[in-house]
C-alpha cells in the first residue's frame, strides 16, 4: 500500500515537521511493514509553469518529425513575452495547456535547464512528459508524452503545486493479517494512534437509510455475499474527465488513472478500504443478482480475457447470466463507456453512441475464502481481491457507495437517485471475554487495566467490565478472533521495544541427550582432525546404489519411498550416507578445490522388518494416548545416525618443512578410530570387502557388544566372528578404505579418493557412555606376554578383542608386539604375541592376581577363536 504523506495528513493533523522518515519509525514501532519512503520531486526546482500552446511551427529535413513552438507562460519568463520552445513531441495542438520549464530550474535527477540552440532554432525551455517530472504514466493526461492540462488552468501557473509534485510516499508491506491497511481509513487510524491525535474518519458519512424502489437486487447466495448495496446516479456528463488532484492521489498511490467513473470508484476503495464497482446501467437488463456459477459457464472480464467459469465461483448476474467475478474483476458486457464514440451504421452514415451517463454502483461484502479462490482459480490478483481476501469492513460499504455518489454528482454533474437497494444477512458482533490482566501475562509486562481497555479503544473495540473484561470487536478488524490477539494489541501500541529482554529458565535435569552430545563430539573431533562438515538432502535415486556397486540383495537397496517428493529423480530416502557426501566432492573438485576431506553426520533410513499398518491421524483437540503414539512409532522406518568421510588430494601440504603426501586408505581408518575414541569403543579394524570399496583396500570395522543382545547381532550378520552363547559377540558397524576404480568412474571423482562410514549408533553402544578422565594409579604396574597360536585367517583384532573381555578390569592395556609364521607351528597357522599390562587402582598386585587375569584373558580368546597358548 502507497500512502502519500500529503493525503495521510488529511485525517490526522499530523506536526508541519513531521517528516515521511518520522512517520515510517512511528508506524514501525507499531507493527507496520513500512519499507520505503520515497522522496517525490526531490531536486526539483522552478520556474515549472502552466503553459498556453500560441504557434507550432514544422520543421523541416530533419530525421524525425520536430517542431517549433511559441508558448503563452504569464509572467513567469519575466517579461511576459511568448517563449520559443523546440519539442519532437506531436500529442498537443495550438490552445492546449501544458506544463513548461523554464531555464534555470532543475528537474529531477539533477537535469538543469538552459538555453540551448538545436535544430537551427534556440530553445528557451522545455515542454515536460509526466516522466521527465517523475510523474510515471501520463496517458491520461493527454496521451503518450507531452502533459496536456484541462484548460481551466491560467498560463503561468505553477505547476509544481497543481501537479503536486513535492510528496513523500511510504510504502508499506501489508501483511494478511492487517488488510484494514490496504486503505487510507485503515493506516490514518494507525498514525493516529502512534501519535496520539484524534481521526478524522472519512467513513463518516450521512447516508439515507435503504428503501424499496432502489435498484432491485437479488443474493442467491447469502454465505457469499452477506451485504450487497446498490446505489444509482443518472445524467453523467461523458465528457467529464477526472480533475488533477484525483489523478495524482491516483498516480502517488500507485495506480493508473483511466476515466472519471472508473478513477472514482478507485480513490474510494484506497480512502476507505471497500472495493467497489460502477456499472452502465443501460448494459444491465434486469434485476443484479449474487450466485455461483454453473459449471462452464463463460464470462468475458475487463481485461478482455474470456473466462470458463467453476462451480465455485461467485458471480454477479443480471437476466443474460453472469457479468462480473465477485471481488475479482467485472464483466465486459457492463463496462463503463466514457467518452463520445464516432461510427458508422450499416449505410455509411455517422453515428454518434453517447459514453455513459447512467451508473449503477454497487458496493457489497463477499466471503474472502470464496474471493480469495476464484482469484487463484482464474490468475486474477486484482486490487480488489486483495482487500476482500484479508478482510474488508462490510459496515463501510453503505459510507463507501455514497461517498463514490457524491464524488460523481460533484465532479460528473450526475444526480443521485433517491432509491436505495441494501441487502444485509443479519450477524452479530464478534465478543471476546478477557481477563484484564491477560495481556500482562503474556507480555511479562504490568500494564493495567486502565492502560489494556484505552488501547482496546484506540483499536476501535468496545471495552465492558472490571476484572473480566468484554471486547466487541470493531467490524473492519476481523483477525481478531481470540484473547491472544486482544493481548498483541496492547502489546504492540505499548511497544516491543519496551518489553524487557529476559532469558528463558530451563527447568532443571533437561540438556542434550547422550546421543547429541556424541554427535556434536564426533563434529568436533573431525573438523579438528582437518575435515569440513558438508550436510546434503536426504533424498536418492535408486540407480544411485548402481553406480555404488551394491549387491541385487544387499539390504541397502531397501528403501523408503517419499509419497510426494520434492524431485521426481530423488525419490527416495538415503540408506547410506555416500551418495551425498561424493556428490559434493565432485562438484567441489570440478570447481577447481583438489584437496577435499569432507564429513557428514546425519539420519539415515531403513523400511522396517515387518509390514506396519499405516497409523491413524492424531487427533488435534486432545493429546494422543499411549497407544496412538505407539502405533506411530511403529509406522516410522528405522532411522540409525551415521557418520561419515570422503577425501582425495594432498592430506599433507608440501613445503619449506618438507614433503607432503596424498590421501590414502589409512586415513580413512584413521577418521574412523577418532570417531571412535569420541565414543569410548574400542574399534576393531580386519580387512574386509563391501561394494562401493576397493577389494584388496578396504577395512572393514568392528566393535564388542557385551550380553546377548550382542551375540544375537553378531550371529545375524554375515560372516561375523565370535558370538558365543549369549555373552557378547562382534558386530561390524561400517568400512573405510579406498573406493573401487569402477565406483570412482561412475561417480566423476578424482582417482584414489578414499571413503569411511560407521553406524554411529551401534559404536555408541559398545562404547562407555560419557568419556572420563583416566584413572591415574600410584601403585606398580604387572605385565604379562602371551603368544597365541591361531589360525592364518583369524585376525589379530579379534583375538585382541576376546583377550580384553576375559582380562577383565584390572587390564591396562594390550599390545600387539610379535606376528609369527612357521613351519614348527603347522600349516596355516600363525602366532601373535601380546603384552598385557595390569594394574590395581587400590594395592600392588600379587602375581597371582595378574597371572589369574592373564589365564582368563587367555581362556576367553581360546574359547571363542580357538586361540592355543603357544608352547603349552
Amino acid at each position: 500500500m502507497r500512502v502519500p504523506l500529503s493525503w495521510l495528513r488529511e485525517y490526522v493533523d499530523l506536526p508541519a515537521t513531521e517528516t515521511g522518515r518520522d512517520v515510517q519509525a512511528k508506524l514501525v514501532a507499531a507493527g507496520l511493514e513500512v519499507e520505503t519512503v520515497e522522496q517525490l520531486g526531490a531536486g526539483l526546482k522552478g520556474p515549472l509553469v502552466v503553459g498556453k500552446v500560441l504557434t507550432i511551427e514544422e520543421l523541416e529535413g530533419f530525421k524525425k518529425p520536430i517542431r517549433f513552438c511559441t508558448v503563452d507562460v504569464g509572467t513567469a519568463n519575466g517579461t511576459g513575452e511568448p517563449q520559443e520552445i523546440v519539442c519532437g513531441a506531436r500529442n498537443f495542438a495550438v490552445g492546449d495547456k501544458v506544463v513548461v520549464v523554464l531555464p534555470g530550474a532543475v528537474l529531477p535527477g539533477d537535469f538543469a535547464i538552459a538555453a540551448r540552440k538545436t535544430y537551427g532554432k534556440t530553445s528557451h525551455g522545455m515542454i515536460c512528459s509526466g516522466d521527465e517530472l517523475g510523474m510515471g504514466d501520463s496517458t491520461a493526461m493527454g496521451g503518450d508524452g507531452i502533459i496536456v492540462l484541462p484548460p481551466e488552468h491560467e498560463a503561468g501557473t505553477d505547476a509544481i503545486e497543481l501537479l503536486e509534485l513535492v510528496d513523500e510516499v511510504l510504502d508499506i508491506a501489508v501483511t494478511p493479517d492487517r488488510g484494514y491497511c490496504l486503505s487510507m481509513r485503515g493506516v490514518a487510524r494507525e498514525t493516529a494512534t502512534a501519535y496520539g491525535l484524534p481521526l478524522r474518519d472519512p467513513a463518516l458519512l450521512d447516508v439515507p437509510a435503504p428503501n424499496s424502489f432502489g435498484y432491485p437486487v437479488q443474493i442467491s447466495d447469502p454465505a457469499g455475499c452477506d451485504r450487497f448495496t446498490a446505489r444509482t446516479v443518472t445524467g453523467l456528463r461523458p465528457d467529464a474527465r477526472s480533475p488533477l488532484w484525483l489523478m495524482r492521489r491516483l498516480q502517488k498511490a500507485g495506480m493508473r488513472p483511466i476515466s472519471l467513473a472508473v478513477d472514482i470508484t478507485n480513490y474510494v476503495m484506497l480512502e476507505l478500504g471497500q472495493p467497489l464497482h460502477a456499472y452502465d446501467r443501460s448494459r444491465v437488463q434486469g434485476a443484479i443478482g449474487v450466485r455461483r456459477a454453473e459449471q462452464g459457464e463463460k464470462l468475458t472480464t475487463l481485461d478482455g480475457a474470456q473466462r470458463v467459469l467453476d462451480a465455485e465461483d461467485l458471480v454477479i448476474t443480471d437476466d443474460r447470466g453472469p457479468i462480473g467475478l465477485a471481488g475479482v474483476m467485472g464483466g465486459a458486457n457492463t463496462e463503463i463507456a466514457d467518452t463520445v464514440v464516432a461510427a458508422s451504421d450499416s449505410f455509411g452514415e455517422p453515428d454518434e453512441s453517447q459514453g455513459t451517463t447512467d451508473v449503477v454502483i454497487e458496493a457489497a461484502h463477499f466471503a474472502p475464502v470464496a474471493v480469495a479462490r476464484t482469484a487463484r482459480r482464474h490468475k486474477l490478483s486484482s486490487e480488489a481481491a486483495k482487500r476482500f481476501e484479508r478482510g474488508v469492513d462490510p459496515q463501510a460499504a453503505s459510507a463507501a457507495a455514497q461517498r463514490t455518489v457524491d464524488l460523481l454528482v460533484l465532479l460528473a454533474g450526475g444526480t443521485a437517485e433517491a432509491g436505495v437497494t441494501e441487502v444485509i444477512v443479519p450477524s452479530a458482533p464478534h465478543t471476546i471475554s478477557m481477563p484484564a490482566d491477560h495481556p500482562d501475562r503474556v507480555a511479562g509486562v504490568t500494564y493495567g487495566r486502565e492502560t489494556v481497555v484505552r488501547r482496546l479503544q484506540e483499536v476501535g473495540c468496545d471495552v465492558y467490565g472490571q476484572d473480566s473484561l468484554t471486547v466487541t470487536v470493531p467490524s473492519w478488524r476481523p483477525d481478531l478472533a481470540e484473547i491472544n490477539d486482544l493481548a498483541e494489541e496492547v502489546i504492540r501500541l505499548e511497544g516491543y521495544e519496551n518489553l524487557p529482554s529476559t532469558l528463558p529458565r530451563p527447568p532443571a535435569g533437561r540438556g542434550l541427550t547422550e546421543r547429541q552430545r556424541l554427535h556434536r563430539r564426533v563434529g568436533r573431533a573431525l573438523a579438528g582432525a582437518g575435515y569440513v562438515e558438508a550436510p546434503n538432502y536426504p533424498f536418492v535415486s535408486e540407480q544411485v546404489f548402481d553406480q555404488l556397486g551394491l549387491d541385487a540383495d544387499d539390504p541397502n537397496r531397501r528403501v523408503v519411498e517419499l509419497v510426494n517428493p520434492l524431485s521426481g529423480e530423488e525419490p527416495a530416502l538415503r540408506t547410506t550416507l555416500l551418495p551425498g557426501l561424493l556428490a559434493t566432492l565432485r562438484r567441489n573438485d570440478g570447481r577447481g578445490s583438489h584437496d577435499l576431506a569432507l564429513f557428514e553426520t546425519g539420519l539415515v533410513f531403513h523400511p522396517n522388518s515387518e509390514e506396519t499398518a499405516q497409523a491413524a491421524t492424531p487427533p488435534v483437540d486432545r493429546r494422543p494416548t499411549d497407544e496412538e503414539l505407539a502405533a506411530l512409532d511403529a509406522s516410522l522406518p528405522e532411522q540409525p545416525r551415521h557418520v561419515a568421510v570422503v577425501l582425495t588430494g594432498a592430506r599433507e601440504q608440501s613445503g619449506w618443512w618438507g614433503k607432503g603426501r596424498p590421501s590414502d586408505w589409512a586415513d580413512a581408518v584413521e577418521s574412523a578410530r577418532t570417531v571412535a575414541r569420541e565414543a569410548g569403543a574400542e574399534l576393531i579394524v580386519q580387512q574386509g570387502q563391501y561394494g562401493p570399496w576397493h577389494p584388496g583396500r578396504c577395512a572393514e570395522l568392528s566393535v564388542y557388544l557385551d550380553g546377548a543382545e550382542g551375540a544375537d547381532r553378531a550371529e545375524d550378520a554375515e560372516g561375523a566372528e565370535g558370538a558365543d552363547g549369549g555373552r557378547g559377540g562382534i558386530v561390524s558397524v561400517g568400512y573405510a578404505g579406498e573406493l573401487h576404480p569402477r565406483v570412482i568412474k561412475a561417480f566423476g571423482l578424482p582417482a584414489r579418493t578414499c571413503a569411511m562410514e560407521l553406524d554411529l549408533d551401534l559404536l555408541a553402544e559398545a562404547g562407555e557412555g560419557s568419556l572420563r578422565a583416566p584413572r591415574i594409579s600410584t601403585f606398580p604396574v604387572a605385565t604379562q606376554d602371551v603368544a597365541l597360536v591361531v589360525d592364518q585367517d583369524v585376525p589379530a583384532a579379534v583375538v585382541e578383542a576376546f583377550l580384553r573381555d576375559g582380562a577383565g578390569e584390572l587390564l591396562e592395556g594390550i599390545r600387539l608386539f610379535d606376528v609369527f609364521t612357521g613351519e614348527q607351528l603347522g600349516e596355516g597357522k600363525k602366532s601373535l604375541a601380546y603384552a598385557l599390562r595390569f594394574r590395581a587402582a587400590d594395592r600392588t598386585l600379587t602375581v597371582e592376581e595378574a597371572s589369574a587375569a592373564r589365564d582368563a584373558a587367555v581362556a576367553r580368546a581360546a574359547e571363542v577363536t580357538g586361540a592355543v597358548l603357544r608352547g603349552a
